[in-house]
């Protein structure tokens, strides 16, 4: 059982006084997220952030008029109800959730809460067969389409065409500095590294599993290595490098991923048919890391191969000669 889910009222059994209630909250609630991803933006972004603090107080201003309204009509106690006490209302994401998913993914959010609650009170009042509840939900939908037509006027009022390709190019630099480069790093250091002790023991034993468990923990071990490495050598306040715990994720999971990439062959029991599948994984994963350079870090495509491929098949050449020998 979903704790909670049986106390919840359904929205059809709420009377006017409860709307207008839950109407008062859900526009406090959008009010104090705007604010939060104003403040967060605020140093990369002051063009957007003034978005969401012009948004933030028509959402206040909202709030009071129905609170006004609500005074008019009910008095001045309004009851605690909010969207989590409904059965069916929308619900909002965590701002922790989206905030760190960049500008844009933060305006799309912004836009579907609008979009969101205007929806929800025109389905609602579609639904609903008293008069005078019709028109407050119809009212209700009315004012989050405003919010919504307000929100693209404050953003071509706010943000210039050249504004927009700053904070493009902010934002395309932030992923790169936070996800990109720790990724391809660990790639490269999972890829590379683990070439030599798992061929030279392929070669040196001819076992198949033994290969497979060592290439196993040099893997893991690599990966739990750089993760934490590079979480703890930079904090990401001085370089803007972004959160240490996210790059130090994106560099350990992508160094496990380069070093079990040629170790997984090794399940097969055939040595020759697992070797020769492992070469093949190792072709692709250098070519894959010259192409992710030459992508995101404007390196040269034939500079990327020379450097990466040349020098895996030479660590690649070492691993083979001392498991031979």
């Amino acid at each position: 059982m979903i704790p909670g889910f049986w106390s919840r009222r359904r929205f059809s059994d709420l009377n006017e006084k409860e709307i207008l209630a839950l109407a008062i909250s859900a526009e406090e609630d959008d009010a104090r997220i705007y604010a939060s991803y104003a403040q967060m933006l605020r140093g990369e972004y002051p063009a957007s952030a003034q978005i969401f603090d012009d948004m933030a107080a028509e959402e206040n201003e909202h709030r009071r008029r129905l609170i006004d309204l609500f005074e008019a009509r009910f008095g001045g106690v309004i009851p605690l109800i909010r969207r989590e006490h409904v059965a069916g209302f929308y619900a909002r994401r965590p701002v922790w959730l989206v905030e760190n998913l960049g500008i844009e993914r933060i305006r799309e959010e912004a836009a579907r809460m609008e979009s969101d609650a205007h929806d929800f009170y025109i389905r609602a009042a579609q639904n609903s067969g008293d008069p005078a509840t019709r028109k407050l939900l119809g009212d209700l939908a009315l004012a989050e389409s405003g919010h919504r037509d307000h929100a693209h006027a404050l953003e071509k009022a706010h943000i210039s065409e050249d504004i927009k390709e700053v904070e493009a190019a902010e934002s395309h630099r932030q992923f790169v500095l936070t996800w990109v480069q720790p990724g391809l790093a660990g790639l490269m250091d999972g890829s590379v590294s683990t070439l030599a002790p798992i061929f030279a023991t392929a070669f040196a034993t001819q076992d198949t599993w033994t290969t497979f468990l060592v290439g196993l923990a040099a893997s893991l071990g690599a990966g739990i290595s750089m993760g934490f490495t590079e979480a703890a050598s930079d904090d990401g306040v001085i370089s803007g490098r972004g959160s240490p715990i996210k790059r130090g994720f994106a560099s350990g999971i992508m160094t496990t991923i380069g070093g079990l990439g040629h170790a997984l062959p090794y399940l097969i029991t055939d040595f020759w048919t697992a070797t020769i599948i492992a070469f093949a994984v190792v072709f692709v994963e250098l070519w894959a890391i010259a192409w992710i350079q030459n992508k995101y870090m404007e390196t040269p495509f034939l500079r990327a191969a020379m450097q990466v491929v040349v020098g895996g098949l030479l660590v690649l050449g070492v691993g083979v000669l001392i498991g031979a020998g």
